[in-house]
């Protein structure tokens, strides 16, 4: 099979497209830069997927059975109080890019389309305990989080429009991501930058870009369309992982703030990402898949990423 992924070298496809070669797919990867990636037998194409007609290009000429979209361009840091400004790549490459990169692989015969969604988005006033498939979007999140909410219902809109399935991923950690070494949230971990507000009772849940990319290889060898939660098996409190990360890192304990305070630093965005997100539940893809993730739960993932070597 012959495989485009797009957004080849963000952090999950850098550790997709190796995946997909040893296991025998023919792989281009394509990117805005056309870096290569993922070593020799990758085709690597350059194509800005907000360009339509060099898109169109790109893919016609690769000829894939089967596309990838993982195109984001978020920020190593996001300011919670301009996450629409920040975000605004992102969401149009979730609406505007979605809709070149589905048409283009319509155009060149493509028969399988799988997208990046997020498993953070459920909304937390519909039910209580991890979220499945079947539970709604958050609708009228804080006003700076609501054009990328709406980007991501485009996303998912579109995909469904064209018999896809969307991978709908949680926290992403791993090499790369914010919770790597050098990344943002683990710098404002050791520098007690990062507080727990209120009583911590945002739910995350986690997924390390790896166990993300065993997810979209196994959907490949499925006739599965749809959304999947592809997240790990133990959805947490910021008030429980939090505190845990820290120690892990050798950091001091994260300081305790009211909601309020919080609210006056990071605002409305802020505090609803550390009081109020719905974790997810993963039942449906294993069974779908028979996806199992590697990192089970965010403990042994981050001592395995970030625990002393």
């Amino acid at each position: 099979m012959r495989v485009l992924v797009a957004g080849a070298t963000g952090v999950i496809g850098r550790q997709l497209v190796p995946l997909l070669t040893a296991t025998g797919y023919e792989v281009t990867a394509l990117s805005r830069s056309g870096r290569p990636v993922g070593g020799p037998g990758v085709r690597a194409v350059a194509a800005d997927a907000l360009d339509r007609a060099a898109l169109t290009a790109a893919v016609r000429e690769a000829r894939p059975d089967a596309v990838v979209h993982l195109l984001t361009a978020i920020p190593a840091e996001i300011d919670p109080r301009r996450m629409t400004r920040d975000m605004a790549l992102t969401s149009r490459l979730r609406t505007e890019g979605t809709r070149n990169l589905i048409d283009a692989a319509r155009a060149a015969g493509a028969g399988r389309v799988i997208t990046q969604g997020v498993a953070f988005g459920y909304d937390p006033d519909a039910g209580h305990g991890p979220a499945d498939e079947d539970q709604p979007l958050w609708d009228n999140p804080p006003a700076q989080m609501r054009a990328p909410a709406t980007a991501v219902k485009e996303l998912e809109r579109l995909t469904a429009e064209a018999d896809g399935l969307v991978l709908r991923f949680g926290h992403l950690y791993g090499p790369g991501t914010v919770y790597a070494a050098d990344g943002s949230t683990v710098r404002q971990i050791r520098n007690r930058r990062m507080p727990v507000v209120g009583r911590g009772t945002a739910t995350f849940s986690f997924t390390h870009t790896h166990d993300a990319a065993t997810a979209v290889v196994a959907a490949l060898g499925r006739p599965v369309n749809g959304v999947l939660n592809i997240v790990d098996d133990e959805p947490a409190q910021v008030g429980a992982w939090l505190p845990e990360l820290a120690a892990i890192l050798g950091a001091p304990a994260p300081r305790k703030i009211p909601t309020l305070l919080a609210g006056l630093v990071a605002g409305p965005v802020g505090v609803a990402f550390m009081t109020r997100l719905r974790g997810a539940d993963n039942a449906r893809a294993r069974l779908a898949l028979n996806w199992r993730p590697r990192h089970t739960t965010w403990r042994d993932g981050f001592v395995a990423e970030l625990g002393e070597k």
